[in-house]
């Protein structure tokens, strides 16, 4: 893919999780690995407004190598994600309400459903809280993603990872209807049924190659 289609993908994915529900108040971002770097999206700009143009490109040391504007405050944990998570292609941060929620409780996703193995494993871990933009909060979040393809920010958010952007945005998606259920059975008063460990390996070996990181 050439710098242009691919700064056009960018916004198409910062376009559709902004149209649904899942960046309030210009939260979020959306980041894909480029040149040895990454581009990402710019900070405090409504999606709806963003243009191609308008993204970032910086090194893997923080850098900017191109753009007018300021990076997303997040750009942390995009870069340590990059390079701890050679297999990412691409990164999609959301604050959807529903995994936000359970974030919030500090509460993962347990493998109520099969579908949590699309997300890597047998669980959405939660990481540990760190205040937005911090060298912790990457630091927490890249920890919380060993083995994984996403997580819970505790009080904060989701972030998705794949070998493509339809990849974590597909992800970052499945997350938030998957947090939803989960809610919906906490709220109800029924006992979520866990999959073994021996089912989501089947599962998993079924999913293999689909929203694969690498």
């Amino acid at each position: 893919m050439n710098e242009q289609a691919l700064r056009q993908e960018i916004v198409e994915v910062a376009q559709a999780i902004d149209r649904a529900g899942f960046c309030p108040s210009k939260s979020g971002n959306v980041s894909a690995r480029f040149e040895g770097g990454l581009l990402i999206t710019p900070s405090g700009l409504p999606y709806a407004k963003t243009k191609p143009e308008d993204l970032i490109h910086l090194s893997l040391d923080g850098a900017v190598l191109s753009g007018e504007r300021k990076p997303s405050s997040e750009w942390p944990f995009h870069i340590e994600i990059y390079k701890a998570r050679p297999d990412a292609q691409a990164i999609v941060h959301t604050h959807s309400p529903r995994a936000t929620a359970l974030a919030s409780a500090r509460r993962g996703i347990p493998a109520f459903h099969y579908m949590i193995a699309l997300c890597g494993g047998a669980d959405v871990r939660c990481a540990d809280y760190a205040t937005f933009g911090s060298p912790e909060l990457a630091a927490n979040a890249v920890r919380a993603l060993h083995g994984r393809k996403a997580v819970l920010l505790a009080n904060h958010g989701v972030i998705a990872l794949g070998a493509s952007l339809a990849g974590a945005h597909t992800i970052v998606a499945e997350v938030e209807n998957l947090a939803g259920q989960y809610l919906d059975l906490l709220a109800s008063g029924l006992e979520p049924v866990i999959l073994d460990a021996a089912e989501m390996q089947r599962v998993s070996a079924k999913f293999a190659g689909y929203g694969k990181v690498g």
